[in-house]
């Protein structure tokens, strides 16, 4: 008989490790089961905004990325295709640029560290809610039992879809691509390049490495050099560098559920919903709600983990999704409305104090 669990995680990403670190911090037993091995080079702009950082300090992680894996963030960059351009500083504590396989390294050590088993290769073939647990079959005929079950499986969550909580979206389709660059100096300003249809993002992860990132439409081009012959200035900028990545995609990004709990299942990270790759904020809102649900899941667990003892969490998931969303749209309108946006460029570059304000509100 499979030991009984706190809480069994599905995914081994960014969320599903932040909160395995936290809720094993709190003294929960929790195994995180992810199907691939060592961590995983995805697709993903790689910013961590200043509420993020907060929280891997929180999560004990900040201290694991050094120099060489991890470039404080400074400053936002907006530029438009007509070479208008303005620059805002992030607020305290600034945000970090960090190559994605660096942050699963340092959060997997952390997991781990904190109590956390961490099983890789596990596959997940289906899930069965039980009167007290959550049974997991895993491919090859193994099982793992908990008390709650935590969906940390990413945009395309099979497990959200296996709960009936799936919700259609219908918004147009954005998908991304991204390759590293190696570079004389990273600097320490994220850079958003606007353009018709498709925006560029320029990301430091290391002293001498940027990633570069595209977001478009379902029709655009989608191979990275002709995403990137969109931009001539950066094109002509990084003309001779180094790729020191290959190109990797993900998409569609929005995704919606019906709700972020049911029956001892918890949705958590991008499995949960998502809007939008265009503000940078996805790991910071993992994080947060990650730390949240590591919080609240013990009071929850010694009633029951029903839909009604998890709701604290749905409750959190909101006050966090709220502002996030408010602030994708608004930055999504500016992405599809090229005159208003060289106007709002404009604005922020002569009077940058209210920008950055909003900025801080949004993701500070």
């Amino acid at each position: 008989m499979a030991r009984l669990r706190d809480a069994v995680v599905v995914g081994g990403g960014p969320a599903g490790l932040a909160f395995a670190a936290a809720a094993a911090a709190r003294g929960l037993d929790v195994l995180v089961l992810e199907r691939r091995r060592g961590p995983v080079d995805k697709a993903c702009g790689e910013g961590i905004l200043p509420a993020g950082v907060a929280a891997l300090e929180r999560l004990g992680v900040r201290a694991r990325l050094g120099p060489a894996q991890a470039r404080p963030l400074r400053e936002l960059r907006w530029v438009d295709a007509s070479g208008a351009a303005a620059r805002l500083v992030l607020p305290g504590p600034g945000g970090l640029g960090v190559r994605r396989v660096a942050l699963e390294a340092a959060l997997r050590g952390r997991a781990r560290e904190a109590g956390a088993e961490l099983r890789e290769g596990a596959e997940v073939t289906e899930h069965r809610v039980l009167a007290d647990r959550v049974r997991v079959a895993l491919a090859g005929g193994e099982a793992a039992e908990g008390r709650v079950l935590v969906a940390a499986d990413g945009l395309g969550s099979p497990t959200r879809r296996r709960a009936g909580l799936e919700r259609p979206v219908r918004a147009p389709e954005r998908f991304g691509v991204r390759r590293h660059v190696d570079v004389p100096d990273a600097g320490d300003a994220v850079e958003v390049h606007f353009g018709d249809g498709v925006e560029a993002y320029v990301t430091p992860v290391g002293p001498r490495q940027v990633g570069v990132a595209f977001l478009f439409e379902r029709g655009a081009a989608r191979s990275f050099e002709a995403l990137i012959g969109r931009f001539p200035a950066l094109a002509a900028r990084l003309e001779g560098a180094a790729f020191a990545s290959p190109a990797r995609g993900a998409g569609p990004l929005a995704r919606a559920a019906r709700a972020r709990v049911a029956d001892r299942l918890v949705l958590l990270g991008d499995a949960g919903g998502y809007l939008d790759a265009v503000t940078g904020e996805g790991l910071s809102l993992a994080f947060g709600c990650a730390l949240d649900l590591a919080a609240l899941l013990p009071r929850a667990l010694a009633r029951g983990a029903t839909p009604r003892d998890l709701a604290a969490y749905e409750g959190a998931w909101r006050r966090r999704y709220g502002p996030y969303a408010r602030w994708t749209r608004l930055v999504l309108a500016l992405a599809r409305h090229p005159a208003l946006r060289r106007r709002v460029i404009a604005l922020a570059a002569a009077a940058p104090r209210p920008f950055e304000r909003a900025v801080a509100a949004a993701v500070g």
